[in-house]
């Protein structure tokens, strides 16, 4: 599972199979029941890389009564890159929700480290598709944002 998983998800997509072969033991499985909290708000963030290896993960913001879900993870999706890379967990907005039966790969940051320092190109390979999945991220929420100002401007003759 942590191999076909790895081979599916944009961090892996510029390494053979030979250096996931080398890495995946790196990663710890862990499981989520639905509606289990992944990750939440009000707790400390580690500083590890989620990968969801199989289910779907919401995720969500605002309080336990209103909570709003601005996107579904799947199978390959990534979490927690932001305080993976080095960000501040205090600005940590959205909370993270098993939908289903979920099971997560996680990095540890330390072990990362670790691994720039044995294998630093597949370490380089790695961090260049966590910028992927930003990229990816910021396009989606940068075309989100277009269509609501379209829409509220009734601009393009499409609302």
């Amino acid at each position: 599972m942590v191999f076909n998983t790895l081979r599916n998800s944009n961090i892996t997509s510029e390494l053979g199979d030979n250096d996931i072969n080398l890495i995946q033991g790196l990663f710890d499985v862990q499981e989520f029941k639905a509606g289990e909290a992944v990750a939440l708000v009000t707790t400390e963030h580690p500083d590890s890389l989620h990968v969801v290896a199989q289910g779907n993960v919401e995720v969500k913001s605002g309080d336990d009564e209103n909570q709003t879900t601005h996107h579904v993870l799947k199978q390959g999706d990534l979490a927690g890159m932001i305080t993976f890379v080095g960000g501040d967990s205090s600005k940590v907005s959205a909370s993270l929700h098993a939908a289903g039966d979920v099971k997560i790969l996680s990095l540890k940051q330390s072990k990362f480290k670790d691994l720039v320092v044995s294998q630093p190109m597949i370490a380089h390979h790695i961090m260049r598709g966590v910028a992927r999945s930003l990229h990816d991220i910021v396009r989606r929420s940068n075309t989100a944002s277009r269509e609501m100002n379209n829409y509220i401007n009734r601009a393009n003759g499409r609302y």
